[in-house]
């Protein structure tokens, strides 16, 4: 493998860019700000800072969405910008790139991701793919090449994918349509049912980190701004912790139902590895208080938490760089052809 070797983690809120020898180089919301259909105002972090404060002619946007790629173009403008970044002034040169997709997509949408790199302009000299689940149990510090069967559960920001490996590969997995996003929808519905207040995604976001729990009774609660539906004025609100119960708990379950499907499906043999070492979750809702205690009352099983849950795939990509004997765990997608 190239000595210049990049692995890019393309989520739906935060890009994660990871480079040979040197470990995860660049964590940035993956966001752009465009001015009137052309002009690029902000990228990354500081486009989330503008984000829902911009005026009518600046769209902001994120070009993944449900963990594939909807805005090839904006996407394309946003990997060039961050990988100028990673090098720094100089261009940067050749290089081989490892890019990390979800495993239940469709071939075409997992050719996007190669084509997106091989039609940006950079330079590369090989282009391999490896799946997600497989690079999130490696970041977890996960033995995957063996025999021993192991489950992890990746909740991102518009989906969770609950996988079951062994042997280095993908035995079974299931990709829903649940993540962060869809509990920060939530809270703003409640937030509005309950409050009559009107909040916006960063608010029901900053609710969430702070007083989300999948258990009930935990008593906690803060002040947020936000917009009175009756008068239409700027209030300041107190929001409990009961309230982000009552709007995320539902999402929560349909994650454990996943779990369970994927289990049910399971072979025996693994199973018993499964019972063995557990569930491991990773993704930034991992951190949510009590879902390990959830998720284990539900199913019976022990259930752990990664480490630092919201870069496992990104050091996973690092472990398949920097570690020879993991290197066959990323593929090559073929380029098109006309005969294709």
């Amino acid at each position: 493998m190239a000595q210049r070797t990049f692995g890019i983690d393309f989520g739906t809120s935060t890009i994660k860019i990871s480079r040979k020898g040197q470990g995860v180089v660049l964590d940035e919301r993956n966001i752009i700000a465009v001015a009137d259909k052309k002009n690029i105002i902000a990228a990354g972090d500081e486009a989330f800072d503008i984000y829902e404060k911009a005026p009518a002619n600046i769209l902001v946007t994120y070009p993944v969405r449900n963990g594939v790629i909807a805005d090839v173009e904006n996407m394309t403008t946003l990997l060039n910008f961050f990988m100028h970044k990673v090098c720094g002034s100089k261009r940067p040169g050749a290089a081989d790139y490892i890019v990390a997709t979800p495993t239940d997509i469709t071939e075409v949408e997992r050719r996007s991701f190669y084509e997106l790199i091989a039609h940006s302009g950079l330079k590369y000299k090989r282009i391999k793919i490896v799946e997600k689940p497989v690079a999130c149990a490696l970041g977890a510090g996960l033995e995957i090449t063996t025999a021993k069967g192991v489950m992890v559960v990746d909740i991102g920001a518009d989906t969770t994918e609950v996988s079951i490996l062994s042997l280095g590969g993908i035995v079974l997995s299931k990709l829903i349509p649940v993540g962060g996003n869809k509990l920060d929808e939530a809270i703003k519905g409640v937030v509005k049912k309950r409050h009559n207040l009107y909040i916006g995604d960063k608010t029901a976001e900053y609710i969430k980190k702070t007083l989300a729990s999948a258990i009930p009774n935990v008593k906690a609660s803060v002040k947020v701004y936000g917009r009175a539906v009756v008068s239409g004025l700027p209030v300041e609100m107190e929001i409990d912790s009961e309230t982000v119960y009552e709007a995320i708990i539902e999402y929560l379950y349909n994650i454990i139902d996943a779990i369970r499907i994927i289990l049910e499906r399971t072979p025996p043999e693994i199973s018993s590895d499964i019972i063995d070492s557990g569930i491991y979750i990773s993704g930034g809702s991992a951190k949510i208080y009590g879902i390990a205690d959830l998720v284990a009352k539900e199913t019976g099983l022990k259930v752990n938490i990664c480490e630092d849950p919201a870069n496992t795939v990104a050091k996973g990509l690092c472990r398949i760089m920097d570690e020879p004997k993991l290197s066959s765990l990323a593929n090559f997608l073929r380029p098109r052809t006309l005969e294709d």
